[in-house]
């Protein structure tokens, strides 16, 4: 079995930004290990001829062109609608 330590564990939540109690971090202590020793295993195979895998099926991402489409409306037009604007652009309400 891998072995991971307590520290370890604390040190993985703060970069996380967790907050664990004593039981999570022990029970966290030994599943990242048993994730440790799994990683371990697919390390150990041989892949030697074996094609990588990038996307299992055929589909290609369509991307749109980038074209400019002229509504007719002019930017002064459409700030003059806005209930609000700051810097030349039209303000909204912070949303989180």
């Amino acid at each position: 079995m891998a072995s991971i330590s307590k520290d370890d564990v604390v040190y993985l939540a703060r970069l996380s930004n967790l907050s664990l109690t004593d039981d999570e971090v022990e029970s966290l202590q030994g599943d990242l290990a048993n994730i440790l020793d799994y990683v371990g295993q697919l390390s150990s195979l041989n892949t030697e001829g074996v094609e990588p895998t990038y996307q299992v099926n055929d589909l290609e991402n369509v991307d749109r062109l980038d074209e400019v489409i002229d509504y007719g409306v002019t930017r002064e037009e459409l700030l003059a609608t806005a209930p609000e604007q700051k810097d030349n652009q039209i303000k909204v309400p912070k949303v989180i």
